[in-house]
């Protein structure tokens, strides 16, 4: 089976359609590059073809990318010089990529055949550096297809010729948001930035007839035509000079040093800018190898691409029938359950949300209603889109409304009495089949169990806050929860679009057990009178998105003094956080309660904007006299959170280490560019972690004493990911 077929017509128009077998979107392989080179050559000897439509044979979508197996066969094929297996592999690609660019025209721009680029909907990654290097792009006018260039996401960046061609078309300042952050836009939007050149209802007709009349200086691109300059200006340029100053800052301010991706192709933009195009394709490659062989994109690629689309795809699901969810109870109209009730029927679910009042339930609709709106006004929506889904919800206050749910999912408050009545209420309305979920941050679900008369059919789901933004969704099972609610639960994640991780049941289950301790060592910093400032700005360096102080204003105070107190009723003697829950009582006594109050570890103006430290901390909280150097104060935020997840894996809460680094880094953002705290484990080795525990815990206590899983893999030289894996990522 192939991957592209080439298809000539009466006019002379050879139509290349690419069609990946067993894929519902089409990536791009070593062989299939082989075949598109091969189609291109045939269709340019053939005197008989007047020119080029590439299209695609999937019906909704033109190429999701390169299939990333191909770059492990150019490594691992390289032998003992990867760097050089990488950079030949890669400027092949440049050499197919820049022969259908060229189209067989000669030095002077001449006897070449147009190649036009058919989308029919989505196009990402190399799906869109191939249409880049043709000579016109049309695109399917669907609002849903998107199309850009999101490999920075994944620790990596637009290596295929992209990030050369983007930036000669557009210039380096309105190239930026689709290089830099992988901005995405639907056809009407990339046509309106200059990605494409025209949204049609048929590309393929469009560019059909576009290539039987193109002329040859249609064919030419800007950078291939004498005294051609690149918009906003070249480097040395003094326009050009401001922006390449202004992106370097950008780009520092942003990642904060810790992105080898973003500082690579900053240095390919700017280094490519100063030479021909096929100089600047050389060095486009150099610096995408350089990328490929950093260990922190292995680790990017591995977690935020290969484990994330694995998890999505079931790879904790036990394997039993279909599950999807036709028709969802929610109870708890509040911002968390209207955000689910939101999610569900936007994926199309039928979706009946409770309250204790009509009232109650009907807020809950207007929260959907009011973000769908927002949705609208960012073009993001549509009204009839709006109406659709606002039609699939609905409200009241009777438990008889949720006859014929297949699953329900209590949202009530963090409070074991009321979710165990709500449970009951709603279990005598309810099928022999329903599942029943409870969306908890830190309840156990076995306890929560004992409340239904089915344990076996109980789960817990718990959704992070803003439910419409945040990508994951933790599963717990409880001590009796049966695979058809684990299948149950999971199928439903993926019908609302996010990652799920399972985990089994214990306090704070996976990623409060991980985040709490962050939060509590930047607090015991601050107690011992490190500099706030300090404190934030290392963790910032360090790769987390927010620091531990402003993450608690994130969160609420008076949330975290509910937490502290609730912990220390639940673990009486050995209670270890005395120290933190005494700096938060003492904010709360002083009425800072956190962004929500508009006043906490920072300050706030009246319309919530955070607007710097609080000058009052160091009143509270002297300073001490020493400071201690920043990695210390990195290696105590990110060794804290490491740890535990370490002791969640070896006392059996994780099961999978994908689930541990891909929950960490969606959940409460650990270091994305370490792949997650057991990819940071495994950069720094096993041996090495091992003696910092043991150093960090002689100075700061037996929170950081080295987990006895970690420590026999120090003894035993071995790491969370195979050697022969990370290769292979």
């Amino acid at each position: 089976m192939t991957d592209f077929t080439l298809i000539p017509d009466a006019e002379g128009v050879a139509l290349i359609v690419w069609d990946t077998p067993g894929r519902s979107m089409n990536v791009m392989s070593l062989d299939g590059f082989a075949e598109l080179d091969a189609l291109i050559a045939q269709a340019l000897a053939d005197p008989a073809i007047r020119g080029i439509v590439i299209t695609s044979g999937k019906p909704d979508s033109f190429a999701g990318g390169m299939d990333l197996g191909v770059i492990a066969a150019m490594r691992d094929g390289a032998g003992d010089d990867p760097a050089r297996g990488l950079f030949d592999g890669v400027m092949r690609i440049h050499a197919v990529l820049r022969r259908i660019e060229r189209a067989g025209m000669d030095s002077r721009g001449k006897g070449g055949k147009p190649v036009a680029c058919a989308l029919p909907g989505t196009a990402l990654g190399l799906g869109f550096e191939l249409p880049l290097a043709c000579h016109r792009i049309f695109a399917a006018d669907q609002p849903k297809a998107k199309i850009g260039l999101p490999e920075i996401k994944v620790g990596i960046f637009p290596g295929a010729g992209g990030t050369t061609r983007l930036v000669r078309r557009l210039g380096a300042m309105a190239a930026a948001p689709y290089l830099l952050e992988g901005k995405l836009l639907d056809p009407a939007r990339a046509k309106a930035a200059g990605l494409i050149d025209e949204v049609v209802s048929d590309p393929v007709a469009a560019a059909r007839d576009w290539v039987l009349t193109a002329k040859d200086a249609d064919l030419v691109k800007p950078w291939d035509q004498k005294g051609y300059r690149m918009p906003g200006g070249a480097p040395y340029h003094p326009a050009g000079f401001m922006t390449f100053v202004g992106a370097s800052a950008m780009v520092m301010g942003k990642t904060k040093g810790v992105y080898p991706a973003a500082k690579a192709l900053l240095s390919a933009v700017y280094e490519g800018a100063l030479v021909p195009f096929d100089t600047a394709l050389k060095i486009e490659a150099r610096w995408f190898t350089h990328v490929l062989l950093n260990p922190s994109s292995t680790a990017m690629i591995r977690s935020l691409f290969l484990s994330k689309q694995a998890l999505e795809k079931g790879a904790s699901r036990p394997a039993l029938p279909d599950q999807a969810v036709a028709k969802l109870g929610v109870i708890g109209a509040g911002m968390m359950g209207a955000g689910i009730a939101l999610v569900a029927a936007q994926a199309g679910i039928e979706v009946v949300l409770l309250d204790r009042t009509p009232e109650a339930a009907e807020k809950g609709r207007a929260y959907a209603a009011a973000t769908l709106d927002k949705g609208i006004a960012r073009r993001r929506t549509t009204p009839d889109q709006k109406d659709a889904v606002l039609a699939r919800l609905t409200t009241g206050a009777d438990h008889a409304l949720l006859a014929g749910c297949d699953l329900v999912i209590e949202a009530v408050f963090e409070d074991p009495q009321i979710k165990a009545e709500v449970t009951r209420a709603a279990l005598a309305h309810l099928g022999p089949d329903c599942i029943f979920a409870t969306n908890t941050s830190t309840l156990p679900i076995t306890d929560l169990a004992r409340a239904s008369d089915a344990p076996e059919r109980f789960i817990g789901l718990h959704f992070f806050s803003p439910v419409d933004k945040m990508a994951l969704v933790e599963i717990i099972r409880g001590k009796a929860t049966g695979e058809h609610a684990v299948a149950k639960a999971l199928d439903f994640v993926r019908q609302i679009r996010k990652t799920p991780i399972v985990v089994n049941d214990a306090r704070f289950f996976y990623a409060n057990r991980c985040i709490l301790p962050y939060l509590n060592e930047g607090l015991r910093l601050l107690r011992e009178g490190t500099a706030p400032a300090l404190i934030e700005n290392a963790a910032k360096l360090a790769g987390m998105p927010l620091g531990p102080l402003q993450l608690v204003d994130e969160t609420s105070i008076d949330l975290g003094l509910k937490i502290a107190k609730a912990t220390r009723a639940a673990l009486g003697d050995a209670y270890a956080d005395a120290e933190v829950e005494a700096v938060l009582a003492r904010m709360a006594e002083a009425g800072r309660l956190g962004r929500k109050a508009k006043a906490g570890f920072y300050s706030y103006d009246e319309t919530g904007k955070r607007l710097g430290l609080w000058e009052g901390l160091g009143q509270h909280w002297p300073l001490a006299d020493h400071q201690p150097d920043l990695q210390e104060v990195q290696e105590r935020l990110l060794f804290v959170q490491g740890l535990e997840a370490v002791r969640a894996l070896q006392d059996g809460v994780l099961t999978d280490i994908r689930e541990g680094d891909v929950g960490a880094i969606l959940g409460w953002g650990f270091a994305p560019w370490s792949g997650g705290p057991f990819g940071w484990l495994d950069m720094l080795g096993a041996p090495y972690a091992a003696e910092r525990c043991k150093a960090l815990a002689a100075r700061h206590g037996p929170r950081f004493a080295c987990p006895a899983l970690l420590r026999d893999m120090a003894e035993d030289g071995r790491r969370f990911y195979p050697a022969a894996e990370d290769q292979a990522a």
